[in-house]
């Protein structure tokens, strides 16, 4: 697959790698893309453009205003789709689709696989579509070379990450905690026996997300995941100050 060939040559240059996450249209476009060129700046490896849905069941109270926000200024899957192609066009990381089940079914699994294709996405993140109920979304997203990224979370049994992980394409999300994103992780030994856990049912490379916000966290993942997911912590920052606040904050983080 593209994504996990992408991955992998990245992965001989860093030990750890980073994705991020910005909501289309929230504040607005043009905020999103001043937001991008900062996290370019600093090497992010791949961004999630997450198409604003009503009810983000997996987000945190600042991912959910700001999906609120965004769907009431009437932004729609349409308008993320042509802000990813742009995106895809000028940027040199990978760009995936975050979402909900319920976009890609009101558009229908081909259309949406088609126009993801299309704008230049190398995958998407959809966490209420259990895998069981994901088969013809995946066949057709092998079509397109798309990876169709499977969340793995500490409550899962053994036998469960093995159907996970046999499902999964381009990278394992492995979730660091129970809940919804934005609150404190601790990066201790529970989460180090997650992670080896997780590692025991794939040969992919492994996504941390769900708490990641500092540098002392990216040092605890280093050697035990090959890639720090930054979200809320990110969208925090840009709220306090914009484009100099992000910054200190991409520094800080990385120095």
């Amino acid at each position: 697959m593209v994504l996990e060939q992408y991955l992998r040559e990245r992965l001989q240059q860093k030990d750890l790698l980073l994705m991020t996450h910005v909501v289309c249209g929230y504040p607005s476009f043009e905020d999103n893309w001043r937001e991008l060129e900062i996290m370019a700046e600093f090497g992010v490896d791949m961004v999630e453009l997450q198409f604003p849905f009503s009810e983000p069941s997996a987000d945190g109270p600042l991912f959910v205003k700001a999906n609120q926000e965004a769907v009431s200024s009437g932004v729609r899957p349409t308008d993320c789709f042509e802000f990813m192609r742009k995106v895809c066009d000028h940027f040199p990381f990978k760009v995936l689709m975050m979402g909900y089940y319920n976009t890609a079914f009101k558009m229908g699994h081909d259309s949406f696989i088609q126009q993801l294709s299309a704008a230049g996405g190398c995958g998407y993140i959809l966490p209420d579509l259990p895998v069981e109920e994901a088969g013809e979304l995946h066949q057709l997203s092998k079509t397109k070379e798309l990876a169709p990224i499977v969340l793995m979370t500490p409550t899962n049994t053994d036998a469960r990450l093995n159907v996970l992980g046999a499902a999964a394409e381009g990278f394992i999300y492995a979730v660091a905690r129970k809940g919804v994103t934005g609150g404190q992780t601790e990066m201790g030994d529970d989460l180090k026996t997650f992670l080896g856990r997780c590692k025991q049912y794939t040969n992919l490379p492994v996504a941390v997300g769900f708490g990641v916000s500092q540098k002392a966290d990216l040092d605890f993942l280093r050697g035990k995941a090959d890639i720090a997911i930054i979200g809320t912590a990110a969208l925090k920052a840009w709220k306090m100050g914009g484009e100099d606040s992000l910054r200190v904050f991409f520094s800080d983080l990385l120095s």
